[in-house]
């Protein structure tokens, strides 16, 4: 289980990370691009893709590139998430994201679905309601508007994201490693796209701070990837035991950290929403 958990410790330090540097006034944009030559030059040494037999044709480039492009989008819209509506609720959104998949292999692949996984769905489709949004009246619209819609882009967008992924793992013909890293190499040429965008057209100006932010934070990013897949090695006949220990750590340890160390609030509501969350994930698991 330590795998787990530095897994879990390594995916809450991206969230306080972000948080932290928006804090300090540094661009999260520019820190979430630079992330990216991190991890896949950490892939390459460390995971060791097998290079030598790629062959190009056969490379499902349906799934690379709008994985490519979702990454490094869907990496500012969780920096949006954690700015309007704080740490907990966007752990909250992105784990709840499992439920996608979920549905989708009933709705898409004719999967028949099962009173358990039907009413762990249910739950956590309760849990998201419960979970963002629910301000006091004196917020501001545009902090209303982005507390509302920015966790919901976050939940369906990794949803879409774990699909992508699930879909590559099938393509045998290329090692799931490889096509990891692959996929880090499109998410760079992508994300410096928007590393030109932000200089060019939002006359950000280029922050040395971000370039240091961003590069601890591709090392945290790899670590959760890293220690995520040494877990599913280390315990092969007890998937579930990871699948719930990451999710259940991400939301419970995400939301200490949020409460004691940034001073989050949250409402009874949101708190309900937090509970459902760990609750939705055990019934999926477990029933």
């Amino acid at each position: 289980m330590i795998f787990v958990l530095l897994s879990v410790l390594c995916s809450v330090t991206v969230a306080v990370l972000l948080k932290y540097a928006k804090l300090q006034q540094v661009s999260t944009k520019q820190i979430i691009v630079w992330n990216y030559p991190v991890a896949a030059v950490l892939t390459y040494f460390v995971l060791e893709p097998d290079l030598g037999d790629i062959q190009i044709g056969q490379m499902p480039w349906e799934l690379y590139i709008p994985l490519a492009i979702l990454l490094p989008t869907l990496f500012i819209f969780i920096a949006l998430t954690i700015q309007y509506t704080g740490l907990v609720k966007t752990e909250i959104a992105q784990r709840l994201s499992l439920f996608i998949p979920l549905m989708a292999s009933f709705v898409l692949f004719s999967e028949v679905i099962t009173w358990n996984k039907g009413i762990g769905i249910l739950v956590g489709l309760v849990a998201i309601i419960c979970s963002i949004g629910w301000q006091k009246g004196n917020v501001k619209n545009n902090n209303k508007i982005g507390s509302l819609l920015y966790p919901l882009i976050v939940f369906i967008g990794m949803g879409v994201i774990d699909i992508l992924f699930k879909q590559i793992a099938l393509h045998q013909s290329v090692p799931y490693i490889t096509a990891m890293f692959v996929v880090f190499l499109l998410a760079i040429a992508v994300a410096f796209l928007f590393m030109i965008y932000f200089l060019a057209i939002e006359k950000q100006s280029f922050s040395f701070k971000s370039f240091g932010f961003g590069i601890v934070l591709g090392f945290f990013n790899f670590g959760n990837i890293l220690f995520y897949m040494k877990a599913h090695r280390a315990i092969p006949d007890n998937p579930s035991i990871v699948f719930t220990g990451m999710n259940i750590g991400v939301i419970s340890i995400g939301a200490l950290v949020g409460v004691l160390l940034f001073k989050e609030k949250l409402s009874a509501i949101n708190k309900l929403g937090l509970a459902l969350s760990i609750i939705s994930v055990l019934i999926i698991t477990y029933l």
